[in-house]
């Protein structure tokens, strides 16, 4: 029977070391850029459309486009990682007549100063929530794609009237290891933006919208986190024919958050049970 010569062995030994050694280089060059593979940040936009607030939030000044309208209601919107917010101003004004908008421009975004990390805009969030409510009674919440990892945490740490969930995800770590199946990314990745851990704390009503022919979200994420929530709680609507950037186009995409968000919600002067209309009615 053949046997490895000593010469052939260390080349053998050799060819490992080298391998395991580009292995760790490449998982090193991962950890160092990985937020540049995670947040595409836009650049400063005008819009005559809607009204600047500006937010301070620890160490950053936060731009939010506002629309506010009379009436206790308001909805604030997370973009996705490469997202100009402001190009959802008219569609979402036309959308939703009835609400006050905040529509957030993440850390290093459109405006706003700093760098952006998961725990960061976790933080943004909570203010701008927090800001929110002091001027409305009922605060509804709408995260698209990454912006669905800082809705689902704002949901499970406040009291939120609804949730709406766009091309959404249950982990990010589990969105990269899709497109990084060589890499040990459960270890790596230092932003996470695990909704599905959170889900259980969330206690509003919650719409999750699919886009059917989604090639950046797989369906199962989607599906996945859904499941997460109380039995009964989520409910997910798939816009057909519909890609990940493509959605906007479909007019039924936000006929159904707006048939979601006013189910349910007391008009002013209405009458709810016999009774004058008054709180939140989830």
């Amino acid at each position: 029977m053949p046997t490895r010569t000593p010469r052939s062995m260390q080349k053998v030994v050799s060819l490992l070391i080298a391998a395991a050694v580009v292995y760790l280089g490449l998982c090193g060059v991962v950890l160092l850029v990985q937020r540049s593979q995670i947040y595409f940040p836009q650049p400063e936009a005008d819009h005559p459309g809607a009204q600047v607030v500006w937010l301070d939030s620890e160490g950053a000044r936060l731009k939010v486009w506002s629309i506010l309208r009379p009436g206790s209601a308001a909805l604030i919107y997370f973009g996705g990682n490469a997202e100009d917010v402001a190009g959802n101003i008219e569609l979402f004004s036309a959308a939703f007549p009835d609400r006050s908008l905040y529509l957030v421009n993440y850390r290093g975004y459109g405006g706003s100063s700093g760098r952006p990390s998961e725990k960061a805009l976790f933080a943004d969030a909570l203010a701008i929530y927090d800001h929110a409510l002091t001027r409305h009674a009922h605060v509804a919440i709408m995260g698209r794609s990454l912006g669905s990892g800082v809705a689902v945490y704002v949901a499970s740490q406040r009291p939120v009237e609804r949730l709406v969930l766009v091309t959404a995800y249950d982990s990010l770590v589990k969105v990269a290891q899709k497109y990084y199946p060589y890499l040990p990314v459960n270890l790596l990745l230092r932003d996470r933006y695990d909704s599905v851990s959170r889900a259980p704390q969330v206690k509003a009503p919650v719409l999750i919208v699919i886009a059917e022919e989604d090639e950046i979200i797989p369906r199962a994420r989607s599906e996945a986190l859904a499941a997460a929530f109380r039995p009964g709680q989520a409910r997910t609507t798939v816009i057909r024919s519909a890609m990940h950037n493509s959605l906007d186009l479909a007019p039924e995409y936000l006929r159904t958050v707006q048939a979601f968000l006013d189910e349910r919600r007391p008009r002013p002067g209405s009458v709810v049970d016999g009774e004058p209309a008054s709180g939140s009615a989830f």
